[in-house]
């Protein structure tokens, strides 16, 4: 079997049976067919070749074309991954990718807004238009419950109870969680609901939240181009990314007593210490404040 049936094996293995998202699949996909194509090149084959010194010059090669750390990390974690279903299903003794270290990453702070360019960023949309309308519900959205843009643009309107509070969405791996929903979004949201999407679905049984002109599910780059417009109607010179509300809401929530264990659930991390970042941030902040205030700082 050529390796692009294991790796097309492997997929569908992640898809169906470990749930993963789409984008994570085809990034599996992408670094290992890179890895293909070294292989290739050198003259090796997947099964009869591997080793553990091959797989240490391939990260090599990687790190010679001036690939982030980042990358090479997310590379190894793919070809780890393959190496240990392979095992499993005994198409290999033994895992030549065991033992193997990711590069150390360095962790940067996430860039987040004020809160003062959080409400200016608010303040943009139209609320006399039906995209307007929609834009300014889900920028509220994101603010006031952290969830990721992939998961804002996959809401259908059934995750939705305005009644009662909250929102039901389903994070990487399908794993489902309520998170709870403020009541100035839940507001936004509901004018939307009324006056909005109406106007902007072409379909009475469409079932996504967010749709876009053409009455279908809006996309996360289409996303991505609204809220930079925003961001430079307002003024706002900060490098914004469809993530930015996200951790804007994490660190402000963090800033005014929130527990750390409550933030993680809200945003959905199964590891404290990714959440972890976020205390970071805050400490950053408050070091900012002191120096600017304190007479001998």
């Amino acid at each position: 079997m050529m390796m692009a049936n294991y790796v097309e094996e492997f997929i569908h293995y992640l898809a169906v049976e470990r749930g993963l998202a789409q984008n994570t699949l085809e990034s599996y996909g992408r670094d290992l067919q890179q890895f293909h194509v070294y292989l290739k090149n050198s003259n090796l084959e997947l099964l009869r070749d591997s080793s553990r010194n091959i797989i240490l010059n391939y990260l090599n090669t990687l790190q010679a074309k001036g690939r982030a750390v980042s990358t090479i990390s997310r590379n190894l974690a793919a070809i780890k991954s393959f190496y240990q279903y392979l095992v499993r299903q005994r198409y290999l003794e033994k895992d030549p990718a065991a033992n193997l270290e990711s590069p150390k990453l360095e962790k940067k702070l996430p860039k987040i807004l004020t809160v003062g360019e959080v409400e200016e960023l608010l303040k943009q949309p139209n609320n006399f238009m039906p995209g307007g309308i929609r834009d300014k519900a889900m920028l509220e959205l994101l603010y006031a419950t952290g969830i990721r843009v992939s998961e804002l643009i996959s809401l259908n309107s059934a995750d939705i109870n305005l009644d009662m509070g909250y929102i039901k969405c389903y994070g990487r791996g399908s794993k489902e969680r309520v998170v709870p929903l403020g009541s100035i979004a839940a507001k936004c949201v509901q004018e939307y609901i009324t006056k909005g999407r109406p106007k902007l679905v072409r379909t009475y049984d469409e079932l996504a939240l967010f749709v876009n002109h053409h009455g279908n599910r809006l996309t996360r780059q289409g996303f991505w181009k609204i809220i930079k417009k925003y961001a430079q109607e307002a003024n706002i010179t900060k490098d914004i990314t469809p993530h930015t509300l996200r951790h804007s809401f994490a660190t402000h929530l963090l800033e005014n007593g929130a527990d750390l264990r409550s933030v993680q659930e809200m945003l959905g991390h199964a590891d404290i210490s990714t959440t972890q970042i976020y205390t970071h941030v805050t400490k950053n902040r408050l070091k900012e404040v002191y120096d600017k205030a304190h007479p001998r700082a």
